[in-house]
């Protein structure tokens, strides 16, 4: 079948083999790709100029169109039409890190840890910049409080104690450049005081095990079981624990009540420290929120929290919640990190004027029902999957049959979907027996593209 395609500037020969139209037209497409002869980046017609030249109806070359998007072979972005996409496959040492993706790259992305950027509430930020610059002294440009801006520490000790049951106070709050940056912090500050272990979740984020490495401190590996991480011993090196205790990430238990009285137990016992990550707090759906730790003992406890899964992450703003020991230590080391006075002040605005609150219920709504279709997808397409952790946060876990973690990841790459195994975030000094499970983040994808993203995971699923 010859087919000019003069007002695209392509002229291409497609051999429409196999039974019925759309499959057809789909396998002459995918040969077309993957012989080379459309390239990447190729735009191709609209679905209505295509099924005009080739007499079919519309709705089958929108259908051909999206079958293959879902497998990776084409690209369709709002506004820029259908392109043939960039399968070329990252060579094994350049992997993304979890939280970090080539552009361009996968077609979808479910990696977790990133909320849904397009729904930034820009116009709302925007109004929120513009009066809180207009109310600023002039004294508010200036070096200012290491701890961050008065406006913005009163406005998080107000909203952590009345959302999360944070005990807050505004001269205990230090303003930090997300949560690395506040993680830096205390981890020079337990340098500075001789610790030289921390000891971590068995499965959790590998840039926060580096960062305390880095900063001279090892991180052993804590069990779990259903009841959530297991806490330290006395005999134990560590006197200090990174743990997410609300809904543990990557496997999305909390941590059960008795294990937070024994971990506070513990810390008062050996005067050891609890690093308290609350990262997803806001985000829970079939139960009522379950409190901060830090509210059992805020003596012993440090609250980290962060706007990057309510907001984004690029706004790089984040908050230490300290023991009052601890509030002068911290500040000596906040030279260079606190972030720029202009965000915090639009963040205190955006946090008094109810703006907040309001988006992050938004929000709330969005992901459930996201989480919802997920759940309803795979218990068609996928009965055999079981999907735990999702009473909360952005992700969930599908557990795979043994040994098909590496199977799924691949045939997901081959559908050009961008998602990690739990295996990413397996301390590689865990007791724990290996998991084969599948970690979905589904707070990522554009509203337009989830429909697809969905599909793709279904086709990638053993």
């Amino acid at each position: 079948m010859e087919n000019p395609w003069a007002t695209f500037g392509v002229d291409l020969h497609l051999d429409r083999s196999g039974p019925g139209l759309r499959r057809g037209l789909t396998d002459a497409l995918r040969e077309a790709v993957r012989g080379g002869r459309l390239a990447p980046g190729t735009r191709l017609p609209s679905s209505r100029s295509l099924a005009a030249d080739l007499g079919v109806a519309r709705n089958t070359v929108a259908e051909v169109y999206a079958d293959l998007v879902a497998e990776g072979w084409l690209a369709a972005r709002q506004g820029s039409g259908t392109r043939v996409a960039d399968r070329t496959p990252a060579a094994p040492d350049q992997r993304p890190a979890p939280h970090r993706r080539e552009p361009g790259r996968p077609a979808y992305d479910l990696v977790p840890g990133t909320p849904e950027l397009a729904s930034f509430p820009r116009a709302r930020w925007l109004k929120a910049a513009r009066r809180a610059l207009t109310a600023a002294p002039d004294q508010a440009l200036g070096y200012g409080d290491p701890r961050g801006r008065i406006e913005l520490r009163t406005a998080l000790a107000d909203y952590l104690s009345r959302a999360r049951g944070v005990r807050a106070d505004p001269d205990r709050i230090v303003v930090c450049a997300g949560f690395l940056g506040g993680l830096g912090v205390l981890a020079d500050l337990l340098r500075r005081r001789g610790a030289r272990s921390v000891a971590v979740e068995s499965y959790g984020l590998p840039h926060h095990r580096r960062l305390l490495r880095r900063a001279g401190c090892d991180t052993p590996p804590l069990p779990f079981d259903d009841r959530g991480t297991r806490p330290l011993d006395d005999a134990a090196a560590a006197r200090a624990v990174l743990l997410t205790p609300s809904h543990q990430f990557p496997l999305g238990l909390p941590l059960h009540p008795e294990r937070r009285t024994a971990l506070i137990a513990w810390a008062r016992r050996t005067g050891g420290l609890v690093l308290e990550d609350d990262y997803d707090g806001e985000f829970r759906y079939d139960r009522q929120p379950v409190g901060a730790l830090q509210g059992l003992d805020p003596d012993r406890v440090v609250y980290l929290g962060t706007a990057s899964k309510s907001l984004a992450p690029g706004l790089r703003l984040g908050w230490l919640v300290l023991p009052p020991s601890l509030v002068e230590e911290a500040v000596d080391g906040m030279a260079g990190r606190t972030p720029g006075v202009l965000d915090q002040l639009t963040l205190a605005e955006f946090l008094g004027s109810g703006d907040y609150d309001r988006h992050v219920r938004a929000a709330r709504l969005r992901y459930r029902r996201r989480r919802d279709a997920l759940v309803a997808a795979l218990a068609e397409r996928a009965p055999d999957v079981r999907v735990t952790g999702i009473a909360a946060g952005l992700h969930a876990v599908l557990q795979l049959p043994p040994g098909t973690e590496q199977q799924a990841v691949r045939a997901a790459a081959w559908n050009g979907l961008a998602v990690h195994g739990l295996s990413t975030f397996r301390h590689p000094d865990a007791a724990v027996a290996p998991l084969d499970a599948l970690v979905v983040g589904y707070g990522t994808p554009p509203d337009h593209a989830w429909a697809g993203a969905l599909e793709a995971l279904c086709r990638a699923l053993p």
